[in-house]
């Protein structure tokens, strides 16, 4: 059998959450052992199948261009309305129908140009 892992460290290894991994393990999503105390652990090749690769990533890349950026800025829309309140700006915008409202800083929404 291969080495066991902790659930924290095969999470990180899978690139999921704990509670991911915990909720795969009751769902017989991944299979683990549970040890003499209770507790799981998961054989390294089982998140070597769950992967794809015969050994883990240890590095992952940075995201770059419009990967760095969150999903909710790479939204086309119309601004509607913005709104200041000290250091804080609410800004609604019309995208394809449904509007988005985001709070951003004072100092986004002026390097923005929002008015």
């Amino acid at each position: 059998m291969s080495e066991l892992l902790k659930l924290a460290e095969a999470a990180k290894l899978a690139g999921v959450s704990y509670p991911t991994l915990k909720q795969w393990i009751y769902k017989g999503k991944i299979r683990s052992v549970k040890t003499a105390g209770g507790h799981h652990r998961i054989p390294r090749e089982e998140i070597e199948r769950l992967t794809g690769a015969a050994s883990p990533p240890t590095n992952r890349r940075e995201p770059v261009g419009l990967d760095a950026v969150s999903g909710r800025n790479k939204l086309r829309g119309r601004v509607t309305e913005v709104r200041r309140e000290g250091l804080l700006v609410q800004v609604s915008i019309d995208v394809g129908g449904q509007m988005v409202t985001s709070i951003i800083t004072s100092d986004a929404a002026q390097s923005l140009g929002l008015k």
